[in-house]
């Protein structure tokens, strides 16, 4: 829901900025590289240290170079299997530092071991479903289904918690327990989602193998 709603409305927002841009000579992939540096920077320095409000401002900021570099590449007509592997890898690298930073913390001066660990997960886990739905595509798969929690969803959920927990720290009672529940909530919507994905996949693949065997079956009686 959110990649269908969300990225039309933000992307017909940003198309004077990304048309600036070009004007100005600056590349997609430039983009793209500016933008993870800046979402690895916001993550790994604010987080650590509990500074969730500003490192999630720095973060969102940079987050919407994602919708800013395909924008341009399309404006430019250059989109390109170098330009998708580019974004796709360096998402990869963001949300790992997103989460890290957040372990980080807990694992530092929050001192709580339970939520390192969940952080954790969510790290690993988007990771892997992000890879699941990738090598069923690469073996030929149509891999028919996103699941409940996608990329969007992740990164939605947790960086609000973190924000809205950031203002503990401006004196605001109580709501710094928003991040936790949002860390639970994540971690097991990937782990439903990643459930999801490998049901489908295996459902496929028996599909595309049964298909393949009476086509050999076929071609043999002839």
């Amino acid at each position: 829901m959110l990649n269908k709603y969300a990225r039309a409305f933000f992307t017909r927002v940003l198309t004077p900025f990304a048309a600036f841009l070009i004007r100005r000579g600056v590349s997609p992939d430039t983009v793209t590289l500016i933008g993870t540096a800046g979402v690895v920077a916001g993550a790994l320095v604010f987080y650590p240290r509990g500074e969730f409000f500003w490192g999630t401002v720095v973060i969102t900021l940079f987050v919407f170079s994602d919708l800013v570099d395909g924008n341009m590449a399309r404006q430019l007509g250059r989109s390109s299997r170098w330009g998708a592997f580019l974004d796709s890898t360096l998402d990869r690298v963001a949300d790992g530092a997103i989460f890290g930073g957040l372990a980080l913390w807990y694992a530092g001066s929050g001192d709580d071991n339970v939520l390192c660990a969940v952080s954790i997960f969510c790290l690993a886990s988007g990771q892997v479903v992000s890879y699941t739905k990738a090598r069923g595509e690469a073996i030929g798969l149509p891999v028919a289904v996103n699941g409940l929690v996608e990329r969007a969803e992740r990164l939605v959920v947790s960086l609000v918690a973190a924000g809205f927990a950031g203002l503990h720290k401006f004196g605001v009672p109580g709501i710094q327990y928003l991040l936790p529940i949002a860390l639970w909530l994540v971690a097991v919507g990937s782990l439903v989602t990643l459930v999801q994905r490998v049901v489908t996949v295996r459902r496929e693949a028996a599909e595309a193998d049964a298909a393949a065997q009476e086509s050999q079956g076929t071609e043999a009686a002839k």
